[in-house]
């Protein structure tokens, strides 16, 4: 009689997989047909505003060390501003995608206050009709999206700081004035 012994580890061999033998679909930006998550959205987004933010400084310091007016600067700055879009909404019709929905929901991420769906809802999980799920998220997706979610929060106290001072100030001399009487 054979007893085995039922706590024994597997006979067979566990090799690492790959990204396609593990059920994900490798992440690319074009074409637009693939599944981005919601911290992989929120990461990218920040670096192709950072690179925004920064392509748009060199021009406005190339402008103010030439001191002229150029059309060619107006011209930079509006294929800045598109293909900042471009690719931002080429982010949403993925991250569209894992949510099971058309492509052209994109759009809505292209609306302030709305595009927060894209961030709330929950990818479907498993494969869709657009695919396997995106990739485990690696610690720069992580830090790119916390880096996001503290701006967004600095931003929140900078505009309710714009808002409270002056009515702070305005107290303050209405309050002054009336002991001044």
């Amino acid at each position: 009689m054979n007893a085995t012994n039922p706590y024994a580890p597997p006979k067979a061999e566990v090799a690492d997989m790959s990204a396609a033998q593990a059920g994900f679909q490798p992440v690319r930006f074009w074409p637009p047909s693939g599944r981005i998550g919601r911290l992989r959205l929120l990461a990218y987004a920040t670096a192709i505003m950072a690179a925004t933010q920064l392509a748009a400084t060199i021009l406005v310091v190339i402008l103010r060390a030439t001191s002229a007016v150029n059309p060619l600067f107006a011209i930079l700055g509006y294929v800045v501003w598109i293909s900042t879009l471009v690719l931002l909404f080429l982010l949403y019709i993925q991250r569209a995608h894992d949510m099971d929905w058309s492509g052209w929901a994109g759009l809505l991420g292209l609306i302030p206050l709305v595009n927060l769906i894209f961030v709330f809802k929950a990818g479907t999980l498993g494969a869709n009709r657009f695919g396997a799920p995106p990739p485990p998220n690696g610690i720069w997706v992580k830090i790119g999206a916390f880096v996001m979610c503290g701006i967004f929060f600095l931003g929140c106290i900078g505009i309710l700081a714009a808002i409270a001072i002056p009515a702070y100030q305005q107290y303050v001399q209405r309050a002054q004035a009336a002991t001044h009487r």
